[in-house]
């Protein structure tokens, strides 16, 4: 397998991109498995780690009404018998879970939904039981086909009509030649039921016009700084006119360069290859100021006083740093869909 192919299977275990529009029926089927919702459901006997950074306590019981954590209560001391008379009543559902942890379900806020027909060949269904089965519970979509699919996988996630995580939905701008068309389909899809809207880069005129009808309407947006328009949209530029948040690194470096405005790539650099793109992200922050510096900090200010997101989107380029050690992970056996090897 080359080493171009492995890149492409590790692109799609950690949902990284897809953009072709495919109609949403029959790609996920209605749930036929798991169990839930309870009216009264009790976890006994676990290690709470709460997420406010605290250390793990307990063993304790979590009990959960209709979908809603009512009770958390701690039981005994590790290693000692608990008494059954400091224990919440019985639920209609109880689950030992003596001697493992208990957090709240994590979050990836950078996801894409696959679909048979995408160059992945990876099912959604596959993607929301991989996620599920590492405990993220909420995913935040950028971009995963058109604004009927992607509402409707997060529709159906909300009535508990398929296996999957809660989903957070942000459909893509597409391709606009006007500042009007801009403007309308920002309110298009608001009007479709989305979160949210990602761009990836746009002349001036048009990104301008929809980052300001986005906020107009409230609709939060989020943006991958291509890097054919980051040269007139760095994240400083596109914060300044409301944008909420980036995706990946670019835009980041550009914005804290001092002597020049234009990345110095090497001469046989190819956008479009991802090994070059990857292969170079790195190097950029070469081009940029130094960290500490005047120009750094006064970005990061910029930034933190815009209340302006960062998501590094880290995993994907730190398993590109080792290619042949990610290809022979234990986990693959047990999680790796077998047609991503083809």
């Amino acid at each position: 397998m080359t080493m171009i192919r492995f890149m492409g299977l590790l692109t799609a275990l950690y949902c990284f991109s897809t953009q072709t529009i495919f109609a949403q029926e029959n790609e996920v089927p209605d749930r036929t498995e798991g169990e839930g919702q309870y009216d009264r459901l009790v976890l006994r006997g676990g290690y709470i780690i709460d997420g406010t950074g605290a250390p793990a306590y307990g063993p304790a019981d979590v009990v959960i009404e209709n979908d809603v954590i009512t009770q958390i209560k701690v039981v005994g001391t590790p290693g000692r018998p608990i008494d059954p008379a400091r224990r919440p009543a019985a639920g209609d559902r109880e689950i030992d879970v003596s001697g493992k942890y208990i957090l709240p379900g994590l979050i990836n806020i950078h996801s894409h939904i696959h679909s048979l027909k995408s160059g992945q060949n990876v099912p959604p269904e596959y993607i929301f039981k991989l996620l599920l089965g590492h405990g993220i519970t909420t995913i935040r979509s950028v971009g995963s086909g058109g604004d009927e699919r992607i509402v409707g996988f997060k529709e159906r996630s909300a009535k508990n009509e398929i296996t999957a995580p809660r989903i957070v939905a942000f459909p893509t701008f597409g391709g606009i030649d006007s500042v009007e068309a801009a403007r309308d389909r920002v309110r298009e899809i608001k009007r479709n039921g989305a979160d949210g809207i990602k761009f990836f880069g746009a002349p001036k005129e048009i990104l301008w016009a929809a980052l300001e009808e986005a906020e107009k309407i409230g609709l939060e947006t989020t943006m991958h700084h291509a890097q054919p328009d980051v040269t007139h949209a760095n994240v400083l530029d596109t914060s300044a006119r409301g944008l909420d948040s980036m995706e990946h690194w670019y835009g980041l470096p550009e914005a804290l360069f001092e002597d020049r405005l234009i990345q110095d790539y090497p001469s046989d650099y190819i956008y479009t290859n991802e090994m070059d793109r990857f292969g170079e992200a790195g190097k950029l922050w070469k081009q940029a100021a130094k960290p500490g510096s005047d120009k750094w900090n006064e970005v990061m200010q910029t930034l933190l006083d815009r209340d302006f997101a960062l998501n590094p989107t880290f995993t994907i380029y730190v398993a590109s740093r080792d290619l042949m050690r990610m290809s022979r992970a234990i986990w693959h056996d047990e999680y790796t869909m077998p047609s991503l090897w083809d």
